[in-house]
């Protein structure tokens, strides 16, 4: 089973995505993440 991100970078992600500049799906991927 993978790590858990840690509670930084999951801030980081929250954080750019209430900004609404971009999509989710935007953010996921620039991040490497799934939505």
């Amino acid at each position: 089973m993978p790590k858990p991100f840690p509670k930084e970078f999951r801030a980081d992600v929250i954080a750019v995505a209430r900004q609404g500049d971009q999509s989710i799906a935007q953010v996921a991927r620039s991040f490497g993440v799934s939505e």
